[in-house]
């Protein structure tokens, strides 16, 4: 599954990338009570402090600098496009995949077998056909 989510990454599709636009801003709110009342809540108990904007903090004269910000806006792409990918993508591409097989032609045989089969139907036709002993 996880290759899955790297080729959905990976491919750029307008329309995943659409679909993921809608069903992100949608899952907007499960992802906020999800990161406020679960992760956060796990992060305070390992880290001691509710996100990681404040980890490895530093301050530059008078500016702060949290790079731990970049790591909860991470957690929280990352927690966004794992649910659309779990919950929309991969289903829609199983039903897609479920629609090409059943809309798909038989394959045709290959040559070695239509000849085989050919060679078959003849030794059959050759059998089955009256010897010239029998026809007199």
């Amino acid at each position: 599954m996880l290759q899955g989510f790297k080729e959905f990454v990976a491919r750029g599709n307008a329309v995943d990338l659409a679909v993921g636009v809608v069903i992100g801003a949608a899952f907007g709110g499960v992802v906020t009570a999800i990161v406020e009342k679960v992760l956060n809540p796990l992060v305070a108990g390992i880290v001691g402090q509710p996100n990681f904007d404040d980890v490895l903090a530093f301050t530059l004269g008078d500016a702060t600098v949290q790079p731990g910000a970049v790591v909860t806006a991470l957690v929280n792409f990352l927690l966004v496009a794992g649910a659309i990918y779990f919950l929309v993508v991969t289903p829609v591409n199983r039903l897609a995949a479920r629609r090409r097989d059943e809309d798909a032609e038989p394959a045709a045989p290959a040559d070695d077998v239509r000849v085989l089969t050919e060679i078959r139907d003849l030794l059959a036709a050759q059998a089955s056909a009256p010897t010239d002993a029998e026809r007199r």
